[in-house]
């Protein structure tokens, strides 16, 4: 579903990007580990078209497509989605307004008929369910006033309605409580977890791998994947650190 091929990018003069390739096939949950400054978050903000991110060199394709061609609401429009390690505050804007606008916006895009009122909401009580996060909660402002977990559930929450076929998460467990966690975790199973969909998690701990079993574990260091290997090696990345797992 995702290849990336030799990818060089770039913030301002500086390279964080390089080299890295990565394959992501559907029905795959791919956990991305490694340590500060390695590239994580770069990689996710090149995938979703971020300004300020150049790429310099390689390709990616997503779903037959070159991604990097795209604009970031065509990628959106694609099926892409991207969960911020910081999700914004957006004041004066309600959850369920910013939904509803973006759901429809992408099914436009896609030449599908948009949801009437009642249809959005009801797909909004259902995806707030399965995070139980409260209806009362997405009528007030886009992550405004939100505590860190409440962000990363009504993220969650955003994901579930625009339903895509690839999520990028970047840290998404940051600022999670034990409970926050679980829940989280067992959203993004609940919605993400099929044949048809993949998901690229960057982590940085195993606690959020113990409930969204991956089924690849990949190292990014010095802007590149230095080693592949399925679950076993984020248990050994726990017990060991980085360095050690790399020598």
């Amino acid at each position: 579903m995702l290849e990336i091929t030799n990818l060089h990018a770039s913030v301002g003069d500086k390279p964080i990007l390089k080299g890295l390739t990565l394959s992501v096939p559907a029905g795959e949950i791919h956990a991305i580990m490694g340590p500060n400054g390695a590239g994580k978050s770069t990689l996710s903000n090149v995938l979703g078209g971020k300004p300020g991110y150049e790429v310099t060199a390689g390709s990616v394709t997503f779903r037959g497509e070159d991604l990097l061609a795209l604009e970031p609401h065509e990628r959106a429009a694609k099926g892409l989605f991207l969960g911020f390690q910081y999700p914004v505050e957006i004041p004066g804007v309600s959850n369920v307004q910013f939904l509803r606008e973006a759901l429809n916006s992408q099914r436009k895009a896609r030449g599908e008929e948009p949801l009437s009122g009642g249809e959005f909401l009801k797909l909004a009580k259902d995806k707030a369910g399965l995070l139980k996060m409260d209806m009362e909660m997405l009528k007030r402002q886009v992550n405004v006033g939100f505590s860190g977990g409440e962000k990363k559930r009504a993220e969650m929450v955003q994901m579930g309605i625009l339903d895509p076929a690839f999520a990028v998460l970047d840290e998404t467990d940051s600022g999670l409580d034990i409970d926050a966690l679980r829940i989280v975790g067992a959203g993004i199973n609940a919605i993400m977890r099929a044949p048809d969909k993949a998901v690229l998690l960057i982590t940085h701990y195993q606690r959020l791998l113990d409930v969204v079993a991956p089924d690849k574990v990949s190292i990014l260091a010095g802007g590149r994947i230095v080693e592949t290997g399925g679950p076993e090696l984020a248990l050994r990345l726990e017990a060991e650190g980085y360095d050690a797992v790399m020598a």
